[in-house]
């Protein structure tokens, strides 16, 4: 078993390639028109453009397409190439032509030190517009709402094992939002509660007679309360859901490799929603004060669902691992003795006498960065992965990975923000070096030297935390100015300003 996870951690750091580019999915939903105010989705190209020429100035193209940064940063040839240089680590932001990204939002991002073959993280900035979903008889519900929705959105998604999946994600998340948000254009414009069932649609099937599947009327008294929060929270939910669904689908035909963190930011109505399913994190700072928007989810956050699930389903554990956890590894000699664990009901920690079963490998071992999943991956949380398995073994797991984003609302009406109010995202390569007392101190420092009407002052922040992070380069690598390493892993960031420049309707 051993050698099983010295293959596996040594099968996680070669893995770096991209895939080659893929035709348009089938599945995607049909794009909305969005109106005059909205910025139009431009569609990520390639490095390079396709000319006519040999069968091997077609590969070496493919080649160049297979990596691919974000199209807001409107890299050139020769700024893709500085970006995926690992030596020089140059720091990428869109540039400063006049044209802002939404909120005049400042985002950094800078590939890692050799970890992988190129940049996995990817990042998404759009507003996006929805149409109310059409009834059966092809007219809206109400005519005289009949106005649509826009949705500012934001997304960092940090890929493993391969860039596909964040790179899918990232094109298409936002549509299986708006895809969600069709069927509440009107509802959420309606100040009166959400109506308990919508409208049937051709080819739903009807229960003539449901009163077979009613039970005991003392339970349904009454009817749950449902607010037009929760509804967001869970069309944007259910467009994770579908985008994980996606993947499954299109992993083969369109080779979506490995899997991504993602986290996503939704401002809708006077309402900032931010949804992580990963280990990326987001924070406000507001007034000098930290206010966390999302936690980690890692093999030890989650260590108690984990083992529930493998305690329930031993048949996912094969005979190569128990769902116990035991300060270390047992060793075969200490069969019979009396050893600290603890199950998926507990918090603390108790004694067993150890049994064959107890020498399997822990389904959770390790500690912090280094905390895996069947000794294979450290998140516990995202997109993809749907290929994954234990190394020289046929043991999936992905059905100990949860798609499903954990979702925190910030009302933005019931504070009254000043332009040095901001939402900071980062993916782990920022957290794992920084801590959000030093966010928050790099915010006061870099936004101080700014002009609040200055709209480049949130680049200027991004870059910094960029920095900050990544450290600079010395004998023994990249090193923070206390001497301690930098961050060797992609890093990106966005910072989204709550107040000042930029209106919020």
């Amino acid at each position: 078993m051993l050698n099983r996870v010295r293959s596996a951690v040594a099968h996680l750091v070669s893995s770096g390639g991209a895939p080659p580019p893929r035709p348009k999915s089938p599945d995607l939903p049909n794009t909305a028109s969005a109106p005059p105010a909205a910025a139009p989705e431009a569609p990520r190209s390639p490095p390079g453009k396709a000319g006519s020429g040999s069968a091997a100035s077609a590969k070496a193209v493919e080649a160049r397409a297979s990596f691919s940064r974000p199209t807001f940063l409107q890299l050139s040839p020769g700024g893709l190439r500085r970006a995926d240089d690992h030596a020089g680590r140059a720091v990428q932001s869109p540039p400063d032509t006049g044209r802002r990204l939404p909120w005049s939002t400042g985002y950094a991002e800078v590939i890692n030190a050799g970890k992988s073959r190129h940049n996995e993280d990817q990042a998404c900035c759009e507003v996006v517009y929805v149409e109310g979903r059409r009834s059966v008889a092809g007219a809206l519900r109400e005519p005289s709402r009949g106005q649509g929705l826009c949705f500012y959105y934001w997304g960092l998604f940090d890929g493993h094992a391969g860039g596909g999946a964040a790179e899918m994600a990232s094109r298409l998340l936002h549509r299986h939002i708006r895809e969600q948000l069709k069927d509440l254009v009107e509802i959420l414009q309606d100040p009166s509660p959400p109506p308990l069932c919508l409208p049937s649609t051709p080819g739903s099937p009807v229960s003539t007679n449901p009163s077979h599947l009613l039970g005991p009327q003392s339970c349904w008294s009454s009817q749950k309360e449902v607010t037009h929060e929760s509804l967001v929270v869970g069309a944007i939910e259910n467009a994770f859901q579908l985008m994980d669904e996606q993947m499954a689908r299109e992993r083969r035909g369109h080779q979506v490799e490995g899997g991504c963190c993602a986290l996503v930011v939704v401002y809708l109505l006077g309402k900032v929603y931010v949804a992580n399913a990963g280990d990326s994190r987001a924070i406000i700072v507001r007034n000098g004060e930290i206010i966390p928007m999302s936690r980690e989810f890692t093999p030890e956050t989650e260590r108690q669902r984990l083992q529930l699930l493998g305690f329930l389903k031993p048949e996912l554990l094969g005979s190569e691992f128990t769902h116990l956890e035991f300060p270390r590894r047992v060793l075969p000699k200490e069969l019979g003795q009396r050893m600290l664990y603890r199950d998926q009901n507990m918090t603390g920690w108790a004694y067993k006498k150890i049994e064959l079963e107890d020498l399997r490998f822990p389904l959770v071992c390790g500690e912090g960065k280094k905390a895996r999943v069947m000794a294979t991956i450290g998140v516990t949380r995202g997109l993809g992965d749907h290929n994954l398995k234990v190394c020289s073994s046929t043991l999936p797991i992905k059905p100990f990975l949860s798609c499903f984003p954990e979702v925190r609302v910030y009302d933005l009406t019931q504070y009254e923000h000043c332009p040095d109010d901001v939402l900071v995202l980062g993916t782990d390569g920022l957290w794992d070096v920084t801590t959000d007392r030093e966010v928050a101190a790099t915010v006061d420092r870099v936004l101080s030297a700014y002009e609040p009407n200055d709209h480049s002052r949130y680049t200027a922040l991004a870059q910094a935390l960029v920095l900050g992070a990544r450290g600079s380069p010395r004998d023994r690598g990249w090193r923070l100015p206390n001497n301690k390493l930098g961050s060797g892993d992609d890093i990106s960031v966005f910072v989204i300003p709550l107040g000042g420049p930029g209106s919020y309707s």
